[in-house]
């Protein structure tokens, strides 16, 4: 068991040749490689993603997040005929988003901005981060319109154009919000889901609109002054009444993501009891916290430093993730948003 210690962001570092960085997503979806790495024996098996299902067993219930990806990129015209780029991160109302600007200084309170012929803001305030609060005018549906003047926010590591804007959702996504794909569950393929379910496994959906937090890095050395950023979450009642069985009955949740994680373990109780419930979250985990209601993970590689890497190190310890990040590098894995997939046991 690791002692409690105060961690650097430098604790969570390591070496990636850029040609891993994965550009295009894998075709079929489900043919990313898996990394497989049991906890008990420690033993890292190389398997390709469909073979998931050797892994699941009866009575398991997989956690996903039915989040989809809006276009959120878009580009506003200032009053002086400049250009300014604009990430919707959060929604408050029918009218109101909070944005990321780039760049910031031209957002200043109170000015007016146009994207296209048919949608217009004002920057109404500013956040303690630097995010723009805005107000938005429009005729018709503001999904509609934004879909016609958006595009997907691909994460700044990737240089390739998408071809196909859905490969950038999961297959599952139904509740339009997200600013980043929930990127572990892109592997699943309708066909896969339906062999997992066949095999006896349970699916519960979760929702959580992944935001800021994708884009934001861990900016303080020691990480346990990092702020966490807001992201809205929703357990429905048949998805909370789900996996509240399987904890009674001693059965294994196993959760898509890292979002997935993050909606289970801010509702959870100390026996792994979740309610229905919505709300926003700022929960930061790193270790040595233990997961309440999470027993195994589906996730990507995610980067160094990153909170993500601090999350999934919850399930195994800091040095053991890096011994397997470190056999991933080796071994040639793809890494982030469109790079493979690993399950930790």
């Amino acid at each position: 068991m690791e002692e409690k210690v105060q961690y650097k962001k430098s604790d969570f570092y390591y070496d990636l040749p850029e040609s891993q960085i994965a550009q295009t997503p894998a075709e079929p979806r489900d043919s990313s490689r898996l990394l497989v790495y049991d906890r008990k024996t420690k033993k890292i098996e190389d398997r390709i993603f469909r073979d998931i299902v050797d892994y699941l067993q009866a009575g398991d219930v997989l956690v996903v997040n039915n989040t989809k990806v809006i276009p959120a990129r878009m580009y506003a015209r200032t009053p002086h005929g400049g250009v300014v780029e604009v990430l919707l991160l959060k929604r408050y109302d029918l009218h109101t988003w909070e944005v990321l600007m780039r760049p910031g200084k031209k957002g200043k309170i109170g000015v007016k901005m146009t994207i296209g012929d048919e949608l217009s803001f004002v920057v109404k305030d500013i956040t303690e981060t630097g995010e723009r609060i805005v107000e938005f005018s429009y005729e018709g549906t503001f999904e509609d319109i934004v879909s016609r003047v958006g595009t997907m926010p691909l994460p700044p590591y990737i240089h390739e154009k998408l071809k196909n804007q859905s490969r950038y959702n999961t297959v599952y996504s139904k509740v339009d919000g997200s600013a980043a794909a929930p990127t572990a569950g892109l592997h699943f393929t309708q066909e896969l889901l339906e062999k997992i379910k066949a095999k006896g496994v349970e699916i519960a959906e979760v929702l959580l609109h992944v935001g800021l937090g994708t884009f934001r890095p861990v900016s303080e050395e020691i990480i346990t002054d990092h702020k966490m950023h807001s992201e809205h979450y929703e357990i429905k009642p048949e998805a909370a009444e789900i996996i509240n069985r399987a904890k009674r009955e001693g059965r294994r949740v196993i959760a898509v993501g890292t979002t997935s994680v993050r909606t289970l373990e801010s509702v959870a109780d100390e026996h792994g009891m979740v309610k229905a419930c919505s709300g926003d979250t700022e929960i930061f985990l790193y270790p040595p916290y233990k997961m309440k209601c999470v027993d195994a993970l589906v996730t990507n590689f995610h980067l160094p430093e990153s909170t993500l890497i601090m999350l999934v190190a919850c399930m195994t310890g800091r040095e053991e993730i890096l011994d397997v990040y470190k056999y991933a590098v080796e071994h040639k894995y793809r890494f982030f948003s469109f790079g493979d997939g690993t399950l930790i046991l």
